[in-house]
């Protein structure tokens, strides 16, 4: 029997080491990481953490795996023992427990890869059509008055699309062309819906909707005849099939996608009834604020017209000419007075003269005036003797005869 020697150089591991270098070994190569496992679930735990641990197993072996609690909330079915299943992630090793495992970021039923590929057969076959090319979008309109809706006539989405629109756009009228959303022969029915809708209805924009589901409960979204018949529509079509997370083909061939049959609700009316309330209240302030303005603009307008047309109206002349004949009449007033002053003055100037020239200026000196028969006598030969004569001197007149004249 071989004895081990003591100074035997062969590297000594811990548990914790060897552990760790396995786990540094699986996560280091690349074809572990990334990869989807198939089996069936079996020991289902879910505890208060919100993670989710189980076993995947086939006929042949066992694979533990753990789901964190952000990634289980993204799941669209629920996990449950004997499900079988795909599993996406990647292998590491849990070292307390020194067992390697698969660390889950996806699941999905067994049967959805297979879907999947032909998603993405469809999608690039009918986006090499030009199907989905956004220039073929054309724009959802503003405030539609009609609105089609196709959708199963029973299911919560078409409940929640109606208390939708009648809450925003209750003035919209609104016309359903119901229609199976699942199985074998829902894409008939969804064709045959829509373009009944189309000829019959002419709505402005239909809205395309159901609620959420497995890729199998979607699949006949994905359909080629139904993605044909959403591009061909006469009308604008809004998706809103399943939840946020899900994608359809007919989501890339309509003019818009809503995440939710809701949001596709609220898409269809961005202008609510509250808007236009607000709109026209709006209208009217500024129509009532540029009537003000038109108003004061033709007032003043108006003014400058009226006191042209009383420049130039008869009234105005008449008050010109009234104005014009009283200055003439002063005018030609204070012209007689002045004419009446200078012939005043002329006349006492000849007064003068006259008064300087009278007898009587005469007779102040001292002189007198003999009158005979109420004649001057300025001659002797005109008087005898005994001649009765009238002598006038400065303060009166007396009588006198003649004597001794010779």
């Amino acid at each position: 029997m071989e004895q081990l020697s003591l100074f035997d150089a062969s590297p000594r591991w811990t548990v914790t080491n060897l552990t760790r270098h396995l786990r540094q070994l699986l996560e280091a190569d690349p074809d572990l990481q990334g990869i989807w496992v198939q089996g069936e679930i079996s020991n289902l735990s879910r505890p208060a953490s919100g993670h989710i641990y189980f076993t995947l197993k086939d006929s042949g072996a066992s694979l533990k795996c753990v789901l964190w609690k952000t990634e289980a909330a993204h799941l669209r079915f629920a996990p449950q023992d004997g499900l079988a299943i795909e599993v996406h992630g990647s292998l590491g090793i849990y070292e307390v427990a020194g067992q390697y495992q698969l660390y889950a970021d996806s699941l999905r039923p067994l049967g959805e890869g297979a879907l999947y590929q032909e998603f993405l057969r469809l999608k690039a076959l009918l986006e090499t059509e030009g199907l989905f090319d956004g220039a073929r979008k054309r724009p959802i309109p503003i405030c539609p008055r009609r609105i089609g809706i196709v959708t199963s006539p029973t299911g919560a989405a078409l409940r929640d699309m109606l208390n939708t629109l009648r809450r925003r756009m209750p003035l919209a009228e609104v016309t359903l062309a119901p229609a199976m959303v699942q199985g074998d022969e829902a894409p008939p029915a969804l064709v045959a819906a829509l373009r009944t809708l189309n000829r019959v209805a002419a709505p402005e924009v239909i809205l395309l909707a159901r609620g959420g589901g497995s890729i199998e409960d979607l699949w006949a979204f994905n359909d080629e005849r139904v993605v044909r018949a959403v591009s061909g529509s006469q009308a604008p079509v809004i998706t809103g099939v399943g939840h946020e997370t899900d994608f359809t083909l007919v989501d890339f061939a309509a003019d818009l996608r809503a995440p939710t049959p809701t949001a596709a609700a609220e898409l269809a009316t961005a202008i609510t009834v509250l808007d236009l309330w607000q709109t026209l209240i709006e209208k009217g302030q500024s129509l009532e604020g540029s009537m003000g303005t038109l108003f004061e603009r033709q007032h003043n307008l108006l003014g400058g017209f009226q006191s042209g047309l009383r420049f130039y109206s008869p009234l105005r002349r008449l008050q010109t000419e009234r104005q014009r004949v009283d200055e003439l009449s002063r005018r030609g007033n204070a012209g007689q007075v002045h004419r009446l002053e200078l012939a005043m003055e002329r006349l006492k100037g000849l007064e003068n003269r006259l008064t300087a020239l009278s007898p009587l200026a005469v007779l102040q000196r001292g002189y007198a005036v003999v009158t005979k028969n109420k004649r001057v006598v300025t001659s002797t030969s005109q008087v005898q003797d005994g001649d009765a004569l009238r002598v006038r001197v400065r303060d009166g007149e007396f009588g006198a005869r003649v004597s001794g004249n010779g």
